[in-house]
């Protein structure tokens, strides 16, 4: 089994990084339209899911869990503006899931804003919020993230879950690119972020234990450690995790001393703060998520050992 003050080591120096880059988490209101102001979401609502599976496993050190409350205040209050931007991109697309995906996590750690809510329970009744055009796993996520708020997902997630793509259980040499990420992103729909392995079906937690092992290896060799990041937390997702050593010790390799993760190969060289930000920001999450799974699934399997 991987050493377990490994896999914790990576997840805390992962937030310290996040925490002295918090700046990173930036929004660009007066962003030229056709960029889109709805863009910058998306590592806010990264960083929410992420800091919530980090209190919800009860894992981190004193000064990781403290580091992590402080940014996502900070997020909420500092760049999301108290959740009244998030109402704002709500205001500029009505009928984007955007706001919608990012408040439901800090909805879900305490955090509060009312017009977001009402505007979810007013869009679920619209036909065009269900009509909404997006990938089969990030349907499925939606509907995931319907039911923890409380609504009756459209569509239900189970056949949202059969136009996807780990459905289907195809040829598992096909994995690469987006259709890697759509595998470890179902499966992170599935399970809501690891917190209930029960909710991968058994036939696809049987195709994943077979070729997981073989997927880590392969995006191992080639340095992708953004998806060798999210492959280790679908292992730890699994009902019988298997801690890659290979994999884990590879990754906590790659991860630079002050806690930044590369996305491919090494760390780029920018000196643009808000451009490295940009860069390793993801995969720098991904290792706290990873972390966090893995260090709470071997002190699980170490207490079952003693007992």
């Amino acid at each position: 089994m991987t050493d377990t003050r490994l896999l914790h080591t990576v997840g805390a120096r992962a937030v310290a990084w996040l925490w002295d880059h918090r700046d990173g988490f930036r929004l660009e209101p007066d962003v030229d339209p056709e960029t889109g102001f709805l863009e910058r979401f998306k590592p806010v609502g990264e960083l929410a899911l992420v800091g919530k599976v980090l209190f919800r496993e009860g894992v981190a050190g004193s000064r990781q869990a403290d580091l992590t409350r402080r940014l996502l205040d900070h997020v909420w209050r500092e760049t999301l503006d108290g959740g009244r931007l998030l109402v704002q991109g709500r205001r500029t697309e009505p009928i984007s899931p955007i706001p919608f995906e990012v408040y439901l996590p800090f909805r879900e750690l305490g955090y509060r804003q009312p017009e977001i809510e009402r505007a979810a329970v007013l869009n679920h009744r619209l036909d065009s919020w269900a009509a909404f055009e997006t990938t089969p796993t990030r349907r499925l996520g939606l509907a995931a993230f319907q039911r923890r708020f409380g609504l009756t997902p459209r569509p239900p997630e189970h056949d949202a879950l059969a136009a996807t793509w780990l459905a289907r259980t195809p040829e598992p040499w096909t994995v690469e690119g987006h259709i890697a990420y759509d595998v470890t992103h179902a499966v992170f729909h599935l399970t809501d972020w690891g917190e209930n392995p029960g909710g991968l079906p058994a036939p696809l937690a049987d195709y994943l234990s077979l070729w997981l092992p073989a997927w880590i290896d392969d995006w191992t060799d080639l340095r992708r450690w953004d998806l060798v990041g999210e492959l280790l937390v679908v292992d730890a997702c699994l009902p019988r995790p298997t801690l890659d050593e290979r994999g884990w010790a590879a990754f906590a390799a790659a991860q630079q001393e002050d806690g930044a993760m590369p996305a491919v190969r090494a760390m780029p060289e920018y000196d643009d703060r808000d451009a490295l930000f940009d860069a390793v920001y993801h995969p720098t999450l991904v290792a706290a998520f990873a972390s966090t799974l893995a260090t709470s699934r071997a002190l699980t399997e170490l207490v079952q050992a003693m007992s």
